[in-house]
């Protein structure tokens, strides 16, 4: 009980994570201060038992990292509390050290997630229902068994551009939006572009794949950004899993992937080529870091942006160091880094990279199969539904949710997080409110 007073907690904690709470001493206490609290705990080993919480036994990182999404709520991380219990430590040691470093990293990125959906929610959704007047094709795919390159913009790409161009004609080439241009000026023709970014300014990597011939489709979040140049290009819907989307899109029948939000369009990329192939996947310009003061593949949509602001004051290398040197000390990369890292452990074994990285340690080379490529892995359809209909029945069936008691406390929870920024859920009229001026006034 004095240790729980020596935290000084704050009344509104709606989790606590316990580290290696031994028998559990911590528990009971906690349990009468905070009873609407949940309390999860991780342990070292299966040798401690706490039956009255949700606990995990292990270290290994893709344990910690499922348990943790499955046990924490959808909170500001403010509102989740780790507790040390100190004994564990001088027994455990480096096993200890290595457990709460999970969770820190862990609690680190969903941080960063959770700023991202305040900046952005508002925007997710008025670009959702913006994207469905845009969706006049709709893609359905079938597995196959090529070899699969993925293409990010980080400046190893570079490298790995002549390689990519020799294997194009047997490998299906999946490129993250802002590798398209670089791509592009390599003569790399693009089976797939993914676009997840709900910025203004992704619209720029875009203009140019929408323009060119040598692309063949999208795969899209319609919570991203994107050009009503892109309306006629069939679209592979990325549904995030989320309830509101997938009322929708189940009520416009409009066929989707489901693939979860994870800050970063790379692991989207990769969890798409695992569905669509079942042969290796080898990773490009994928760095999660800089390369000196080189931050992005070239040429880089952003190029001109940038030599436009470049004088005898400011040279443009002045302004690349500033840059790198901002992106390098905001943490963001080695974030997803270590995610992607550990990502890798819970992913099948058929991942490489081309050029070697802070990730992949060695780069391999890719087997060529002996095949070509044929382009029938996707089936093209037209949406009949008119736009402004579209809209409409997708507004309606959002609000007809939230009506059914099976889901209305889900739908409103995650649209009162998406739409106010707040963990408290609004009431229905507020959120028919500001869903209809998103949807009808954008």
């Amino acid at each position: 009980m004095r240790y729980i007073d020596s935290l000084n907690l704050n009344s509104n904690i709606e989790c606590f994570i316990l580290i290696e709470p031994g028998l559990g001493y911590l528990i009971n206490v906690l349990q009468e201060r905070f009873k609407s609290s949940k309390i999860i705990a991780l342990h070292v080993e299966q040798q401690q038992y706490t039956p009255c919480v949700p606990a995990l036994y292990s270290i290994k990182q893709p344990d910690i990292q499922n348990f943790l999404e499955a046990q924490l709520p959808k909170t500001d991380s403010s509102k989740i509390k780790v507790i040390e219990w100190r004994p564990s430590l001088n027994y455990y040691k480096d096993a200890y050290a290595k457990l709460l470093s999970h969770v820190v990293d862990f609690l680190k990125r969903t941080n960063a997630e959770t700023r991202t959906t305040a900046a952005f929610g508002r925007r997710w959704v008025k670009n959702f229902f913006k994207n469905l007047k845009n969706i006049n094709n709709t893609l359905l795919y079938k597995q196959v068994n090529l070899p699969v390159i993925i293409a990010g913009s980080g400046p190893s790409l570079e490298n790995a551009l002549p390689v990519i161009k020799e294997a194009q004609h047997y490998c299906l080439v999946i490129a993250a939006s802002s590798s398209v241009m670089a791509l592009s000026n390599s003569g790399i023709s693009i089976d797939i572009i993914v676009a997840t970014d709900g910025g203004n300014w992704a619209l720029h990597h875009l203009y140019s794949g929408c323009r060119n011939s040598a692309v063949n489709s999208l795969a899209v979040s319609l919570n991203a950004a994107l050009p009503s140049q892109c309306a006629n290009m069939p679209k592979l819907i990325i549904n995030d899993g989320s309830f509101w989307q997938s009322i929708i899109l189940h009520e416009l029948s409009l066929p989707s992937v489901i693939i979860p939000q994870r800050g970063t369009v790379t692991a989207t990329a990769v969890e798409l080529a695992l569905l669509l192939s079942s042969n290796n996947i080898y990773l490009a310009g994928m760095d999660f870091s800089n390369i000196d003061i080189r931050t992005h593949v070239r040429p880089y949509n952003f190029d001109n942006l940038f030599y436009s602001k470049a004088n005898r004051f400011l040279p443009f290398y002045y302004n690349s160091y500033i840059r790198s040197s901002l992106i390098r000390q905001g943490g963001s990369l080695d974030i997803y880094a270590a995610w992607f890292k550990s990502q890798l452990d819970l992913w099948p074994k058929r991942i490489f990279s081309i050029i070697e990285n802070k990730i992949f340690t060695n780069g391999i080379p890719l087997e060529q199969p002996g095949l070509n490529k044929k382009c029938d892995f996707f089936k093209s359809n037209n949406v009949k539904m008119d736009a402004d209909n579209l809209k409409q029945q997708g507004v309606s069936a959002l609000l007809n949710a939230m009506k059914n008691s099976e889901y209305s406390q889900d739908i409103k929870k995650e649209l009162s997080l998406l739409l106010f920024s707040k963990d408290d859920i609004k009431n229905e009229q507020e959120l028919e409110l500001l869903l209809k001026e998103l949807a009808f006034n954008g």
